[in-house]
Parts: C-alpha cells; structure tokens; sequence
C-alpha cells in the first residue's frame, strides 16, 4: 500500500477519542464503524451533542453500546433554539449515566449563524449548568477568542471542573489564557493539514499533560485520508502528528493523553 493511503496504526495503547459526532456519520453501519475503531485501539468514543434536535440521539447512542458515552448541550450555531425547555431538558438529562460534560457549548463569530448576544447569553447560561451540576464542558471557539476568554473568566472562580476548548484553532493568547486556567485544548485532523502551522504551534507550547485526541468525525479527516468522511478509527493519525510536532514518543502521547481524557471527563 501507498504512504499516501498506508494502514491505519495500531500502537497497542488503548485511546479514548474525546470529541466525534456519531449521529452525523453516514458510512457503514455503527456496528461496523465501532469494530473497526476497536481494532486500532479506540477504548471509549465521546460522542457530542450540538443541538435541541440531537440530545436525545447521543443518550440513545450511549445505550447501545459500551464503550460511547455523550455530552448535553447546544452549539453556538444553534444558540437561538435554546429555549427554557432546552434548559430543563440539558439540567435533567446531564446527571444520566455516561452522560458525560455539558457541550458542545461556546462562540462561532466566523459563521455567525446566530446573533452574538445570543451566542454570549447561551454560552453563559450553559456554563452555569455546568457550574450548577459539576461537569466540564466541551467548549467551541472559531474567531471569538476575546470574548470567549471573558466569559471563560467571569466563571474562573465557580467552574470546579474544567473541560476542554475543543479543535483548537484559536490565537496562542487565548491558549495561554486557558491552560493557565486549567483547561485541556482538544487537538484533531487540522494539525496535519499543511496550512496549520498555527495549530502546530500551539501544540508545540501545550504539556503534555493538557492535550486531548479527538477527530471531530465525520469532519476535518487528517491526512492521508483528507477528503473522505472521518471517523474514530483515524485517531492515530493525530496522534501520530501530535508526537511528531512535540517531539516526543507515540508511547508518551497516547498514555498522557488518555490518562487527560480519564482525569477531565471520567
């Protein structure tokens, strides 16, 4: 086989993949896509919650399986749906077994498929679930970082548990801002990708002790296999680039990384 479409590593370490859609995935069954996930070591599979319409499908999909688990919460591209009952709904289901994390909560300025009141005020108002049940919070931000890190710290001294600021994309000050605070920063394909050396310099100034893997599946697939529908079991590949970029081994990555992902969501 090519380099180009070579195997999928197996390393022999157990990885829990932090941060993926299963209800979005179209190729193969789940069984199938849960096999084949296993076979190069994926453990555990967090699959996120964006919106109204999909909380009850991740609490489904955490039953039908051992191995996934699921988040509660609504993206900011989804943050005018955010109704006092999508609130009950969050606070009521977020104490269920394998529900994990109140996300995927934040701000998206790049998009901008709501009013940033909005975003803001929703982004809040999840954080306060979050404040109020324990839980970390799985948190997106694209073209947002002054405000994110505001809100962020209008919660510094009530947020006991952390979280994660998912596919980290954002300006090395709001990374610094969030480490310094506890957060881990959440890593996927996009570190492959040629023009990301943006990422690859954050990953370069991150501990080891505060990345997380994730794919972001079915999007962002990392090279080689960019331009096909991503999935779990294409985790080592990130993995693999994230020892490259630090400069350490893969051994190293994969134990930090899931003793990070056992210590922030587990």
């Amino acid at each position: 086989m090519s380099k180009k479409r070579r195997e999928i590593p197996d390393f022999g370490t157990p990885i829990i993949e932090t941060h993926c859609h299963l209800d979005y995935l179209k190729q193969g069954s789940l069984d199938q896509l849960l096999e084949r996930s296993e076979s190069v070591g994926i453990e555990r599979i967090i699959t996120i919650a964006v919106s109204p319409d999909n909380l009850e499908t991740v609490r489904e999909l955490t039953q039908q399986h051992e191995m996934i688990y699921g988040t509660q919460g609504i993206h900011p591209h989804d943050a005018e749906k955010f109704t006092p009952d999508t609130e009950d709904e969050i606070r009521e289901c977020i104490e269920q077994d394998k529900i994990l994390a109140v996300g995927e909560i934040g701000l998206d300025y790049y998009y901008e498929r709501a009013p940033k009141k909005v975003q803001r005020q929703v982004f809040e108002a999840q954080l306060q679930i979050a404040v109020d049940t324990e839980k970390p919070v799985v948190i997106h931000s694209r073209e947002a970082d002054d405000d994110t890190q505001a809100i962020l710290s209008n919660f510094s001294s009530t947020l006991k548990r952390r979280g994660v600021i998912h596919s980290f994309t954002a300006g090395i000050e709001l990374a610094n801002y969030c480490l310094d605070e506890g957060f881990c920063l959440g890593f996927n394909g996009i570190c492959t990708f040629n023009k990301a050396e943006n990422v690859r310099e954050v990953i370069r100034q991150t501990p080891l002790a505060q990345i997380l893997l994730e794919t972001d599946a079915p999007y962002l697939t990392p090279a080689p296999y960019r331009g096909e529908e991503n999935a779990p079991y294409y985790l080592p590949f990130v993995a693999e680039k994230v020892a490259e970029v630090k400069e350490v081994s893969i051994a190293a990555i994969l134990e930090q990384a899931y003793q990070n992902s056992i210590n922030t969501f587990f």
